[in-house]
């Protein structure tokens, strides 16, 4: 059973659903035109994760190999519709914002990967773990993207972030650039790929740095 600093770092990190292992694609392209976007898909597939790793890994005693997958499409469509229908209700803005990625969630590979990978081999606790930190990674990058995206674009960083998070985050709602200062190819969908490529570029130098230094400590304990 892997370590909850393991499952932790791998989340956030090292495996990250974006950066890491480059799933869930369709939302990180279009749904990253701005940070609050980028938040609220987050925290939406987040949600469907924690809760659907939770329960594989609870009843996967009685998931037998030859279902097992249409099994945890169910348990995860299930999640999605709970949500989108949470959204819908207090969250009615954003909601018509987020508009059909929220229910196409079922289709997104890091959830059903997740399920497949750990939880479906792992106790309920560890895999209830992978699934908020998965999420909460994926959550992450989504927002970075966003953020970049946003700030290039439209000058602005987490502009209706009162429609996600309530009236008393007005303050995050920020002009950082002069008005109609912004690049307008970052808003589009070429933005998407060109955010994406430069953040992991930066995540892999990071990376390297990090392993040589690793090596370097090393060698002088030597």
């Amino acid at each position: 059973m892997p370590s909850y600093s393991r499952i932790v770092k791998d989340g956030l990190w090292d495996n990250n659903g974006v950066f890491g292992m480059i799933l869930g694609m369709c939302p990180t392209m279009a749904m990253t035109t701005s940070a609050t976007n980028g938040l609220g898909m987050g925290l939406a597939t987040a949600a469907v994760m924690a809760a659907s790793s939770l329960l594989v890994a609870m009843f996967r005693g009685y998931i037998t190999q030859e279902v097992r997958i249409p099994v945890y499409i169910l348990i995860v469509a299930a999640m999605v519709t709970l949500v989108d229908m949470t959204m819908n209700a207090y969250m009615h803005e954003l909601y018509k914002v987020l508009g059909l990625f929220i229910p196409l969630i079922v289709s997104n590979c890091l959830p059903l990967a997740r399920l497949e990978a750990f939880a479906a081999k792992e106790p309920v606790l560890p895999s209830l773990a992978d699934g908020v930190f998965m999420g909460i990674g994926f959550t992450l990058a989504l927002t970075a993207i966003g953020a970049v995206r946003e700030i290039i674009g439209s000058g602005t960083l987490f502009a209706d972030a009162h429609l996600l998070l309530g009236p008393s985050f007005r303050f995050l709602e920020t002009q950082v650039l002069p008005h109609d200062t912004g690049v307008l190819v970052m808003i589009l969908p070429p933005g998407g790929f060109l955010a994406t490529g430069m953040l992991m570029a930066a995540k892999r130098l990071i990376d390297l740095k990090a392993g040589k230094e690793i090596k370097m400590a090393g060698a002088h304990a030597v």
